[in-house]
């Protein structure tokens, strides 16, 4: 019974095992079909808010416009139909909120009644009007026409330069701002860190005594474990303050204090992949390359970084995967301004802190709710080609041999 019963125990941990494993592959697999399904799902959605409709007078030629476009027309920056296609005419704004000032209450009605054939009339009888509300209010027989928005679409999502998705009536959705964000602050945090991480990694690993890396090395690792909204605390009240000073600018909250926040956060990952590449080197070769009378630090430069430079670019590599998942650290120092970053001394926002201080208050199934979603998918894909470039640093020397 004995060897029965310990057959029976492997079999049932193994099914146990096989059952997590594929669980979690699952559980994975729903989140990323999750995730794409409600981003791209923007990509079919109107930028009109609301269920709001555009209408303007039959006479007008005009029959689309572009969220860009109906943009300028209510900042008042487009104020003629000729300059989007129409007529030589004024432009007459008309939203819900701005009915009493072409209607009366009488003309309304008390619940609104009247409202409807109200708004299709003033339409009609005004060349230049071009109104916005919702589509309730929008008679069966209307006699004005009805204006589409072109669509948010893919090429306009990655390109455009001014994200308001709030914005009215139509939604603003670049996102070229977020990325660029994220890639500035991301790329300086590890030109920050990379030389003191490998520097340390060296110094750990070649120079050290034995006594001094045994505490070095739990402490390093040990940095990693502090939470990144402690990291925040202190870029605000230390780096924050420090660079409004240096710099005599308005404001600290910058790329260049996230920056520095970020690669603060991941010297503890270069430091720990470094340090372990550089151990990994055959002791055969660095005696052999003093043997032959090359000095402590040209074995290390010439022998030791060469030989261990596919895990220090790793190392910077998974870093870098690091700085660009970073929410909570960069939500606060870097002053979540989406405008396109020219400069390390202006405000910027990244991807992630924009989903972190944004989903919480977008109408779920909105427009601005699926475009967080979008950033996410963004922000999926970017970390996974770093994953997949690591993966091919990593094996490209079992692949050499």
């Amino acid at each position: 019974m004995k060897p029965v019963l310990k057959r029976f125990i492997e079999r049932f941990v193994e099914g146990l095992l096989a059952l997590s494993g594929t669980v979690t592959t699952l559980t994975v697999l729903l989140i990323i079909v999750f995730l794409f399904g409600e981003g791209l799902s923007v990509f079919n959605t109107s930028p009109l808010e609301s269920h709001n409709t555009l209408v303007i007078n039959s006479t007008n030629p005009v029959a689309q416009l572009k969220p860009g476009q109906l943009k300028e027309v209510f900042d008042g920056n487009i104020t003629n139909w000729q300059t989007i296609g129409g007529k030589n005419d004024s432009i007459i704004l008309l939203t819900i909120n701005s009915v009493s000032d072409f209607l009366s209450e009488e003309e309304i009605g008390m619940n609104f009644e009247f409202l409807p054939g109200k708004l299709d009339s003033l339409v009609s009888s005004n060349s230049g009007m071009l109104a916005v509300f919702p589509e309730k209010y929008l008679v069966a027989n209307h006699q004005s026409k009805i204006v589409r928005v072109d669509k948010n679409n893919l090429p306009d999502f990655l390109s455009g330069k001014e994200w308001f998705p709030t914005a009215e009536p139509a939604v603003q959705l670049g996102t070229l701002p977020l990325i660029m964000g994220t890639l500035l602050v991301s790329i300086f945090a590890i030109l920050f860190a990379l030389p003191i991480g490998l520097a340390t990694a060296i110094y750990m690993a070649e120079v050290a005594n034995p006594k001094v890396r045994n505490v070095m090395k739990p402490v390093i690792e040990l940095l990693s474990g502090i939470p990144s909204v402690v990291y925040g605390f202190f870029g605000l009240i230390t780096i924050v303050p420090l660079i409004h000073d240096v710099f005599n600018l308005p404001v600290g909250e910058t790329a260049l204090a996230g920056s520095i926040v970020l690669g603060i956060m991941a010297l503890p990952t270069i430091i720990t992949v470094s340090e372990d590449a550089i151990r990994n080197t055959p002791r055969a070769m660095k005696e052999a390359s003093l043997a032959l009378g090359a000095t402590k630090w040209q074995t290390i430069s010439r022998v030791v970084l060469p030989y261990s430079m596919s895990g220090i670019t790793a190392a910077a590599i998974l870093g870098i995967g690091r700085a660009i998942g970073e929410t909570m650290a960069v939500l606060m120092v870097t002053g979540n301004a989406a405008v396109m970053p020219h400069s390390l001394l202006q405000p910027v926002r990244t991807i992630p802190a924009t989903i972190a201080a944004e989903l919480g208050e977008a109408p779920q199934g909105g427009v601005h709710y699926k475009a967080l979603f979008a950033l996410g998918c963004i922000l999926f894909i970017m970390t996974m080609a770093i994953n997949i470039w690591v993966q091919y640093i990593s094996n490209r020397r079992k692949f050499s041999k």
